[in-house]
């Protein structure tokens, strides 16, 4: 009996290999998630983004 690729098997891909294709973060990717100040610095930037939303909506 043929099998079609609805019923074939899952290959299951190995992580960090060739054929996984995600990307693995950088240095300097890493050292932004978990610098602070970057983290405060973003957070000011989206609440003044936010601030002005909600500004616009109330004229």
């Amino acid at each position: 009996m043929a099998e079609n690729k609805h019923t074939q098997h899952v290959h299951h891909i190995e992580p960090y290999s060739p054929e996984f294709e995600a990307m693995v973060p950088t240095g300097i990717v890493k050292f932004l998630r978990t610098c602070v100040i970057w983290q405060f610095i973003r957070f000011i930037v989206i609440n003044i983004k936010m601030l002005i939303v909600v500004q616009k909506s109330h004229h």
